[in-house]
């Protein structure tokens, strides 16, 4: 089952509003799909314990039963052995033709694993030597993980919590985080943007209703409904863009983590985490970060998803290998 992208549309609008043209890099590029009583039944997943927590998730690509390892949605991801890692057969491939919003092999494959309140994210990636992402200030879109509050089959633009693993190309590619919660923004006390922090613990955390944290970039509209979200994004370039160490052409590894805040007499407090490292260089890490409010306590992290997506069309004919992904409940 397959779900649509509205971004491009969005993104039209929101170009028009000077406010926020900057803000709308993260806004996610999926609507949501109703699934009817004749889609495959929910997949199944395993778990294996490691030596520093549990791996909720491995995958080498190595061939296309995709299906038979707990993807849905799309499990009709491309393989290649042209391009894959020293000891692996084959990588995913991602191909964008000139104006794709999508990978030729399809929208977003999905993986669902047990509900977590921490979630570390590593895989090595490679891209084509004329790869420019969107050419834009926002996108590509690249790996999302949903909640458990969130749909199976829910598109991730209007969700509960929804994180982003990506990077941005502007000469060279610059790594980013982010988060959305737009199902979670409270309407009720006036004019948004409001800020509600100090008010009510029934609102969104990825802007729209104010957020804890300082140095960090939010957005906030109405299409309708309303969106949001918020990011961190590291000060330099890390993907490089002429040969060299971090070179784009070359396979460099990235590893993400997440870690709920926690919850304290029904109050959300900003101690959530979210890092990113390059090739084994810590690059972003914020311990700041609010997830979760009091209203909202039990949510954890549960659906993993690889959905490369660049929303206004991709610029020219390029590439995006993936091999050796692994989610789990904590770095090794």
């Amino acid at each position: 089952m397959t779900f649509k992208h509205k971004l491009s549309m969005r993104l039209a609008l929101m170009r028009d509003r000077a406010v926020m043209a900057a803000a709308a890099a993260l806004v996610a590029s999926c609507t949501p799909a109703d699934q009817s009583i004749s889609d495959p039944p929910r997949p199944s997943y395993a778990t294996a314990v490691a030596g520093s927590g549990t791996i909720l998730l491995q995958e080498g690509f190595e061939d296309n039963a995709f299906a038979a390892r707990g993807w849905y949605d799309n499990v009709s991801m491309a393989t290649t052995t042209a391009q894959h890692l020293p000891g692996s057969a084959s990588a995913a491939e991602f191909h964008f033709p000139v104006g794709a919003t999508t990978p030729t092999s399809g929208g977003a494959a999905r993986h669902l694993f047990p509900a977590s309140p921490t979630l570390y994210v590593s895989y090595w990636v490679k891209y084509s030597s004329n790869w420019v992402g969107s050419g834009k200030a926002y996108h590509p879109h690249e790996f999302l993980i949903m909640s458990n509050q969130d749909g199976d089959w829910d598109g991730p633009s209007n969700g509960w919590l929804v994180a982003y693993i990506e990077h941005n190309y502007q000469n060279g590619g610059i790594p980013r985080l982010a988060l959305q919660d737009n199902k979670t923004i409270n309407t009720s006390y006036g004019t948004l943007p409001i800020n509600l922090t100090a008010i009510t613990e029934n609102r969104s955390v990825a802007g729209c209703n104010g957020v804890m944290e300082i140095n960090i970039v939010t957005t906030c509209f109405n299409m309708p409904p309303w969106y949001n979200d918020k990011e961190v994004s590291a000060p330099q370039v890390w993907f490089k863009p002429t040969p060299g160490a971090g070179y784009k052409g070359d396979w460099n590894h990235v590893e993400g983590y997440f870690q709920l805040n926690s919850i304290a007499g029904g109050i959300g407090l900003p101690d959530g985490v979210m890092q990113y490292w390059f090739n084994g260089v810590l690059v972003l890490d914020r311990h700041d970060i609010l997830f979760r409010t009091g209203a909202r306590p039990t949510i954890q992290f549960h659906q993993f998803m690889i959905a490369p997506y660049i929303g206004d069309g991709s610029p020219v004919d390029q590439y995006m290998w993936v091999d050796d992904l692994t989610v789990a409940t904590s770095k090794p």
